[in-house]
């Protein structure tokens, strides 16, 4: 049996709102238990409260399943900053916020987020210029060349 897929079954059938989709399945084992994490988002953000809901929801499928035989823990949560964006629709919510690209060839661009379609993305990618000063430049970025992005935290 493929546990990752009956947990997305088993998630996708618990998310119920429109707004809240999900990102990702992580399934790690250490010494004595496994360790469960569902990433969840949504395109206006999730709060803790819907995270609380559909780990509660889960524990209790999977316990009625009996998906484990073991110790697990279950965490549900959203991806945080150090999470790469992975969908199309996590890349439209943060048009307007500052990324890091990085390509299939490790080239790294960075700059704000300005626009996504089915096949890329548009960046104001920061040029340094030798001054110190800061250029700007529109360029667009084929998601087939993107290795990962993350959403840069300013604290400006």
């Amino acid at each position: 049996m493929d546990i990752k897929r009956e947990l997305e079954k088993i998630v996708e059938t618990n998310l119920k709102s429109d707004d809240l989709f999900l990102v990702d399945i992580i399934v790690s084992n250490s010494n004595s238990s496994k360790k469960v994490l569902i990433l969840i988002d949504g395109d206006t953000g999730v709060n803790i409260d819907a995270c609380a809901k559909l780990s509660r929801q889960i524990g209790e499928v999977l316990e009625e399943q009996a998906l484990f035989d073991s110790p697990y823990t279950l965490e549900v949560s959203s991806p945080g900053v150090d999470h790469p964006l992975q969908m199309k629709r996590q890349y439209k919510k943060n048009v307007g916020r500052k990324v890091k690209v990085t390509l299939l060839d490790e080239a790294i661009k960075t700059g704000k987020l300005m626009a996504v379609n089915n096949e890329t993305i548009l960046i104001n990618e920061e040029i340094k210029s030798s001054k110190r000063k800061m250029n700007y430049q529109e360029t667009e970025i084929s998601f087939e060349t993107i290795k990962k992005t993350n959403v840069l935290v300013s604290f400006k």
